[in-house]
């Protein structure tokens, strides 16, 4: 017998229906459930369901029962694996800012604790975590630079050490990107002088970072530039730094992107000194 296609799709309709109706009751009872749990004035009861919800991922359920019955645990033997719990239930949710600061605080309220090593780790994390792009404020990447380094240094065993010194040169080239960014704004508003002096410290504080030859490259024509541009009296001790600086770029960048343009201005600043040198002898 064939079947009536009509009575199929109702029957699968209902069916449907019936089985959404069963999960907005069970949703309905569940949120019931956990609203009488909050009111609840049985700690033991929450703490265990705080632990259950931790465990299944209900990361808010938990950090929210945890932040009612925290004090009354505190001093006892529970106390850290609470708070433990509470630190990571942020972070389980990517809420770095919380997480970061419930970590810190974890690792001063239990310094010698089983769980000190990955909090010390999870808090760098967290800046980590929080570390915007380059243009931006970097205090966060700062604070999570210092924060692995505090780690490797008091858990130098740690298998987590080696990947903590990759985020920091991470970090580092972050910082010395956001430092290339100023000093080559410096440049572009021709503030050549402000961009010397950005490019020296950058290339002072981060001298293995990636973008070494770009920002050599832009010191050496930022030299170039402030010395065509001064008064006259200045220009050849300008020029002679120029040149120094070319000799320094090339031992260190021989086969440079920029060596057209180097060799450019080697050009420029050797015409003029020897200029300087013949129109000196012959004044004399």
């Amino acid at each position: 017998m064939k079947k009536n296609p009509y009575f199929c799709a109702t029957f699968f309709s209902m069916k449907f229906r019936l089985y959404i109706l069963l999960i907005i009751l069970v949703l309905v009872s569940s949120c019931g459930e956990y609203e009488r749990l909050l009111k609840s004035t049985d700690y033991e009861l929450k703490k265990e369901k705080a632990k259950e919800y931790f465990n299944a991922g209900l990361y808010v359920k938990s950090s929210e029962l945890l932040a009612q019955i925290l004090p009354q645990y505190r001093a006892t033997k529970e106390a850290e694996d609470l708070n433990w719990m509470n630190a990571q239930s942020f972070y389980g949710m990517k809420d770095y800012v919380m997480a970061g600061s419930y970590f810190k605080s974890f690792i001063d309220q239990f310094p010698f604790g089983i769980h000190a090593e990955e909090a010390h780790y999870l808090a760098a994390m967290s800046d980590y975590k929080m570390s915007p792009r380059p243009e931006l404020d970097q205090e966060n990447t700062k604070s999570a630079i210092e924060g692995f380094n505090i780690f490797i240094n008091k858990f130098p065993s740690s298998p987590k050490v080696e990947e903590s010194k990759k985020i920091i040169k991470e970090l580092e080239d972050r910082l010395a990107e956001k430092a290339y960014l100023s000093a080559k704004l410096y440049f572009d508003m021709k503030q050549y002088k402000a961009a010397i002096t950005a490019l020296n410290n950058t290339l002072k504080e981060y001298s293995g970072t990636k973008y070494r030859e770009e920002m050599m490259y832009i010191k050496l024509h930022s030299l170039f530039l402030y010395a065509e541009n001064s008064a006259e009296n200045k220009q050849r001790e300008r020029y002679q730094t120029t040149l120094d600086d070319y000799y320094s770029f090339m031992e260190e960048f021989p086969q440079s992107l920029y060596s057209k343009e180097v060799k450019g201005i080697f050009q420029k600043t050797d015409k003029y000194l020897k200029k300087e040198i013949t129109d000196s002898g012959v004044n004399n």
